[in-house]
């Protein structure tokens, strides 16, 4: 009898999947047994990935496109349908992360945050809904301890990922009396490229600073990316619109 996190036969497209969480998510997909559609605004760094899921037997679809470009998003589910002919679960892990002061925050900054931290997961999310409305299929959103907790001199990141946490929710009741479940990980923080953009070029508080860790250390991201996989998975069929928070005690500290 197949367990019930067993994906073999379904297809999940990750996007974000040229590194970091997104990479670990969707080799730990894969280890389930799904075939993948990997999304990422790099070529050249969806090819490790793809060898890893292709090393495991696994089919896989490299999507190098724009998150910021909607039709884009829209393609991105078109590709994967017309590729494997269904789509199962749709984890949306890319993210962009700026750090600046308010008054100073540019507006191209601004319309990058938003678009690939907000806007994507909702286009992609639209796109995938028509594909799963009969049948069933998971999505999952990564949210982060931003969602919850004010963290100063991020506050269009935080903004965009308290938004996506009730997005997440929102979209759970709306589609409750069909068979879409939709929920989201917030992790704390990891030790991933996104994370090397949260470096301020300017001198802050070192108050304000200290709100962003916690003594519990990191993430670990291949624990994170867990948690992305039981959600995309049938093991978490009672879940809807939930966030399940990890973040090695970030949030209670």
């Amino acid at each position: 009898m197949p367990t019930m996190q067993d994906m073999t036969g379904q297809v999940a497209l990750v996007t974000g999947a040229g590194g970091g969480l997104g990479g670990a998510s969707a080799v730990r997909l894969a280890e389930l047994g799904a075939d993948v559609a990997v999304l990422d605004v790099s070529a050249d760094a969806l090819k490790a990935t793809a060898e890893t899921v292709r090393g495991m037997g696994r089919k896989v679809l490299e999507l190098p496109l724009d998150l910021t470009d909607r039709a884009q998003c829209k393609e991105a589910i078109d590709k994967t349908v017309a590729e494997f002919g269904q789509i199962d679960a749709l984890c949306n892990v890319a993210g962009v992360l700026r750090c600046g002061k308010s008054e100073d925050f540019s507006e191209a900054d601004w319309d990058l945050v938003m678009k690939v931290n907000l806007e994507a997961p909702f286009f992609l999310s639209r796109a995938a809904v028509p594909h799963m409305i009969e049948k069933g299929g998971t999505i999952v959103n990564i949210c982060s301890t931003a969602s919850f907790k004010a963290q100063g001199f991020f506050s269009v990141y935080c903004a965009t990922k308290a938004a996506l946490l009730h997005l997440t929710k929102t979209m759970a009741v709306e589609y409750i009396k069909t068979p879409i479940r939709i929920n989201a990980v917030a992790p704390g923080g990891m030790d991933t490229a996104l994370a090397g953009e949260a470096h301020p070029a300017f001198a802050i508080d070192p108050e304000i600073v200290g709100r962003l860790g916690n003594p519990g250390g990191m993430c670990v991201i291949d624990d994170v990316a867990d948690m992305v996989a039981y959600l995309a998975s049938p093991a978490s069929r009672s879940m809807r619109g939930s966030c399940v928070v990890v973040d090695t005690g970030e949030i209670v500290w």
